[in-house]
């Protein structure tokens, strides 16, 4: 089964505000956050049943050879909304994964494991590490995405789509400098590693 991935790509500066806590300063938050959606979105990319990635962004940028789709409504999930409805009237006989970009240790073949199980049912999620969160949700051809991010967002889903197991790169988001720590422990992408070298090497420095 051939997949598009929708990744919601805030900018900059206002992307991923609550890491801030994890950079030394603006300019290595912006290089963190923007590693971090790097290795998420090469992840993704490289996963097996994935057709394209179509980028999701509240103003237009550089994709890298991936598609990008603009918002006309604020917020996440009227952003995927509309992505959804845009990918579903191009590519209608494709599946529908909505997935965050914020997933620095997430492997391809991780995605690829989850987007075999998803293909078994109408709508499924993937709860994050905390098990209240949301790190992908899925919709095959034909059915509704009703994305429902935010806080509490898996006990939402969970009402109308099947939760499947994950390994620990799809699970752990980085929403805060409190959770990078589990991330580097899963294993970060080339991106990321660099970036956080590149930071604690300037913290090190007098």
């Amino acid at each position: 089964m051939r997949w598009t991935v929708l990744i919601p790509t805030k900018s900059l500066p206002e992307a991923k505000s609550r890491l801030l806590g994890a950079s030394a300063d603006p300019e290595a938050h912006a290089r963190l956050v923007l590693a971090i959606r790097a290795d998420t979105i090469a992840a993704a990319r490289a996963a097996a049943g994935v057709a394209r990635v179509l980028m999701v962004s509240d103003r237009p940028v550089v994709a890298n050879g991936d598609q990008v789709f603009v918002q006309s409504e604020p917020g996440l999930n009227a952003a995927l909304r509309e992505g959804a409805a845009h990918a579903a009237s191009r590519w209608p006989t494709d599946g529908i994964a909505a997935l965050v970009a914020d997933l620095p240790a997430l492997r391809s073949e991780e995605l690829a494991a989850a987007l075999a199980l998803a293909a078994e049912h109408p709508r499924a999620f993937v709860p994050d590490a905390q098990g209240t969160g949301t790190t992908m949700l899925t919709a095959l051809a034909g059915q509704s995405l009703r994305p429902a991010f935010g806080v509490g967002s898996a006990a939402r889903h969970a009402r109308s789509a099947t939760e499947l197991a994950a390994g620990t790169g799809l699970r752990s988001d980085v929403d805060t400098a409190a959770d990078l720590p589990a991330a580097v422990a899963a294993g970060v992408g080339a991106a990321t590693q660099a970036a956080l070298t590149e930071r604690d090497g300037a913290l090190r420095s007098p």
